[in-house]
């Protein structure tokens, strides 16, 4: 069967089907209002020990920055929007107190589904992990576990929690199979973190794999093979044996310059969403921080975050950087990313709507809430500020006037902050694109979001499955677009880097080089082997590709040439 690599490598080991029991509603009307309250309460005394101790041995199994993750389990429990709108279910619709529950958190969960974003869209399995758990205790049911398995296996699962994973013996799974999820799942992270092989979406693993079958996971090209035969094991087993030698090779490059073998360097940096994500950042050497998504801190409160709290989350990141840089992208929210605390209105279209540096210029209150939480902590780092979503000058001069008011306050209050501190904008609009020899000459730097650009500049929404196929960043259209931003800001004396998905393609980073890409940002795992590629070209090399590619007609022939260069560079 096929599904999405959300985890690199080979895995071959004995399958063992990982299902829970489902619990009975019923679903017939109370008068013991107080009885099912009490419930409630029990069940969430339970809960919040269960997750003080996941807290615990995840810190010591998956470090500190991803226990985080049970923080955030713990912080969804107190949530009092989920505790109001439970006892509101039992006291005026006579819900038995199980029904409240399930109903509560699949509204919270719905909310996150309906996210443009995928990352957030993939969260609503961590407000679903803390309902179940909280059911659990509720209904007096224990939970099944990973945490006392007896031989080596392969998970065979519908999807794994974060409570499965935290809590899972790591020396025993040797690798995931899950019928749902995609390569920003709480699976896929954590996989990743683990560096253990996983498909995930294979939509049917449950019911055509047997416990004890014999699996193969070939997490390379997104294949199972079930009882495989002898001459495929000893096919993926020399395979896997050829992946181990080949990550020990990347692990070296780790404090190497991402140079080509004529000379010619760039720098790779890391997209991070909050301060956990900082170890694998430091872990893979990144020369920097490309994109700080801010947002999360706004999704992760029950409110909009004060100065204070921004401030430190800025600064522990700063200090964690030592000096290199980070570029903070500011609040990119509203329209099709809301926030449980904050009414949007409803759009047409929500991709062209009230979002990113537009909700922040009309509500410049909480505009300034943030940048002067940036400019303060710009003086325990070196920090920049980067502006999404911008379509024009206008924009940028009333953001510009915006800092300048901050900075006067600033000043003022004798708060010291970096009167240097860079301001950038994301090109991710035609708009931008056409108008970059104009914006170039406005700002510090550029960031290219291939994701948003790609979507807008061929009208697809990246979101619609029906169109899925014609969302394309290998088309000609973004590749000249691409090479006309980077050419305008090279003309203007500022570099561009670029923060979206196709940094970190390793089709497309020998064409981004070639163009006069300056640096590239992407998740920190990615370093190494974009690394790798960068070092086995040279310059004059990929110049040729790229002239090549730039007179090919469609994405088609463009993929289908650069991974052919790209098997013979790696082999």
């Amino acid at each position: 069967m096929n599904g999405i690599v959300a985890s690199k490598g080979i895995a071959i080991g004995k399958a063992y089907l990982y299902t829970q029991n489902e619990i009975e509603m019923d679903m017939t009307l109370t008068d013991d209002v107080e009885q099912e309250i009490n419930k409630y309460n029990t069940g969430k005394e339970k809960t919040r020990v269960q997750l003080t101790e996941i807290i615990n041995k995840a810190v010591k199994t998956l470090g500190e920055d991803k226990a985080m993750v049970f923080e955030a389990h713990l912080t969804m429990l107190d949530d009092p929007t989920l505790e109001e709108n439970v006892i509101n279910k039992v006291k005026e619709h006579k819900q038995r107190i199980e029904v409240a529950v399930s109903q509560a958190i699949e509204e919270i969960a719905a909310i996150f589904e309906s996210l443009d974003d995928e990352y957030m869209r993939e969260r609503a399995a961590d407000v679903r992990d803390v309902g179940k758990r909280l059911l659990f205790n509720i209904a007096g049911i224990k939970m099944q576990s990973l945490d006392s398995l007896e031989e080596e296996v392969i998970v065979i699962a519908n999807d794994l929690v974060p409570s499965d994973t935290a809590t899972m013996d790591v020396q025993k799974v040797l690798g995931f199979i899950t019928e749902v999820g995609g390569k920003t799942s709480h699976t896929a992270i954590m996989a990743r973190t683990l560096e253990i092989p996983a498909i995930v979406g294979t939509g049917t693993c449950l019911s055509e794999i047997r416990d004890g079958d014999i699996i193969i996971i070939n997490a390379i090209e997104g294949e199972v093979i079930i009882n495989p035969t002898d001459e495929e094991l000893k096919k993926y087993e020399n395979i896997k044996q050829k992946i181990l030698a080949d990550k020990k090779k990347l692990e070296l490059l780790k404090d190497l310059p991402a140079e080509t073998t004529d000379g010619y360097s760039v720098q790779l940096f890391a997209n991070i969403g909050t301060v956990k994500d900082m170890n694998g950042v430091l872990r893979n050497g990144a020369e920097g921080i490309g994109l700080y998504r801010t947002e999360f801190i706004y999704m992760d409160s029950n409110n909009f975050p004060s100065e204070d709290e921004q401030f430190e989350h800025y600064k522990t990141v700063g200090e964690m950087m030592e000096g290199k840089e980070v570029i903070i992208r500011t609040l990119d929210i509203g329209g099709d990313k809301g926030l449980p605390y904050f009414k949007f209105q409803e759009e047409l279209n929500p991709f062209l709507g009230w979002r990113a540096v537009r909700m922040c210029l009309d509500r410049k209150d909480i505009f300034k809430t943030q940048l002067r939480a940036i400019l303060r902590a710009s003086k325990y780092g070196n920090l920049s500020m980067m502006i999404p979503m911008i379509i024009s000058i206008e924009e940028i001069e009333k953001v510009k006037a915006i800092i300048e008011e901050c900075k006067k306050e600033l000043r003022a209050e004798k708060i010291p902050f970096d009167e240097q501190i860079k301001v950038g904008i994301m090109i991710e609009t035609p708009s931008a694109v056409m108008m970059a020899d104009k914006m170039a000459k406005e700002v510090d730097f550029f960031s290219i979001g291939t994701n948003d650009l790609t979507q807008y500049t061929l009208a697809v929404d990246r979101g619609n499955e029906a169109i899925s196929k014609l969302y394309e960043s290998f088309h000609p259209a973004v590749l000249r677009s691409i090479k006309m931003v980077i050419d305008a800001s090279h003309t203007a004396g500022i570099p561009t880097g670029m923060c979206g998905e196709f940094a970190s393609d390793e089709r497309a980073v020998l064409l981004l080089l070639a163009m006069g890409l300056d640096e590239f940002s992407m998740s920190a795992s990615s370093i190494p082997i974009v690394k790798n590629i960068i070092r086995k070209v040279t310059m004059s090399q990929i110049k040729e590709i790229l002239e090549y590619v730039m007179e090919l007609n469609t994405s088609e022939q463009i993929i289908k040439y650069m991974d052919n260069i790209v098997l013979e560079l790696l082999n």
